[in-house]
C-alpha cells in the first residue's frame, strides 16, 4: 500500500492548465505546482499568465507561459509541442478555460453561441485529443480533467449556450474515459458550484441601487454550506482527479457545489 505522502506526490509529472492565469486556474496550477508538478500557464492574457509563471518559477517550481487561444487548433497543438520541448512529456491536462456570457434564449447570436461553444467544448475536445496523442505516445497514461458545470446538470438561466456547451463537455468526458481506457488515460470532469472568482464577479455584477448585502443572504440561502466556493475548493478537487489517489477514477463529474444541487 502506498504512503499517504506518495498518494498525490506529482514529482516528474507536467502539467497544462488552460485558463490558467486568474480564477480557478490559477488556483489548480498553484496546487499542482506546489506538489512538485512542472506546469504550463496557457491563457490568452498574457501579462496575468506571465506574471504567474514567473511567480512559480522564482518559487522553485518548474513553470511556462503559453499564450493560447483554445478556439485555435493551431495553437493548441504549438501549446503541445511547448509543452513537450520544454518538459519532455504531458501527463496532465485541466482544460478549464471558460466563457459564460448571460444572455436571453431569444436574444442569443448565431456569433454569441459559436464563441462560447468554440471555448468550452471545441477547444476542450481539440486539446484533449492532442494531449492524448501525446499520452499515447509516451505509453504512461495520464489524467485529463475537464471543467463542466452545475449548469451540465441543472439550469441557472440566461445561459442556454454555456449550458449547452457544459452538458457536451460531460458527455464528452466520458466518451473519452471509455475510449481512452485502454492506454491508461483517465478523463473525468469537475463541476463547480458558484465560485468567488473575478471572473464570475465581472458576469454577474449587479445593477446600480441593488442591495448587495440582501442579494448575497439571498443567494447564500441557497446553499447548504452557506458559502460561496474558493478557487481552492476547486482545485484540490482537480488535484485528487489528477494524483495516483484517484487511479481507479475515470468518467466521473464530481460536483463540487458545497450543495446547491441538493436544494
Amino acid at each position: 500500500m502506498k504512503p499517504w505522502s506518495e498518494l498525490f506526490d506529482l514529482k516528474g509529472r507536467a502539467a497544462i492548465v488552460t485558463g490558467s492565469s486568474m480564477g480557478i486556474g490559477e488556483g489548480i496550477v498553484r496546487r499542482l505546482a506546489a506538489q512538485g508538478a512542472s506546469v504550463v500557464v496557457a491563457d490568452i492574457e498574457e501579462a496575468k499568465g506571465k506574471a504567474l509563471a514567473a511567480e512559480l518559477s522564482k518559487s522553485g517550481a518548474r513553470s511556462l507561459f503559453v499564450k493560447t487561444d483554445v478556439r485555435q487548433v493551431a495553437q493548441i497543438r504549438k501549446l503541445v509541442e511547448a509543452a513537450v520541448k520544454e518538459f519532455g512529456q504531458v501527463d496532465i491536462l485541466v482544460n478549464n478555460a471558460g466563457i459564460f456570457p448571460f444572455a436571453p434564449a431569444l436574444d442569443v447570436s448565431e456569433e454569441l453561441w459559436d464563441r462560447v461553444m468554440g471555448v468550452n467544448l471545441r477547444g476542450s475536445f481539440f486539446l484533449a485529443q492532442a494531449v492524448a496523442q501525446q499520452m499515447k505516445k509516451q505509453g504512461k497514461g495520464g489524467a485529463i480533467v475537464n471543467m463542466a458545470s452545475i449548469d451540465a446538470l441543472h439550469p441557472t438561466g440566461q445561459l442556454s449556450p454555456y449550458d449547452a456547451s457544459k452538458g457536451g463537455l460531460r458527455m464528452v468526458t466520458r466518451s473519452l474515459a471509455l475510449e481512452w481506457a485502454p492506454f491508461g488515460v483517465r478523463v473525468n470532469a469537475i463541476a463547480p458550484g458558484s465560485i468567488a472568482t473575478p471572473g464570475a464577479s465581472a458576469a454577474t455584477a449587479a445593477p446600480p441601487g441593488t442591495d448587495l448585502s440582501k442579494l448575497m443572504e439571498h443567494f447564500l440561502s441557497r446553499i447548504p454550506l452557506r458559502r460561496m466556493g474558493e478557487p481552492d475548493d476547486i482545485a484540490r478537487a482537480a488535484l485528487f482527479l489528477v494524483s495516483p489517489a484517484a487511479s481507479y477514477v475515470t468518467g466521473v463529474t464530481m460536483v463540487v457545489d458545497g450543495g446547491y444541487l441538493l436544494t
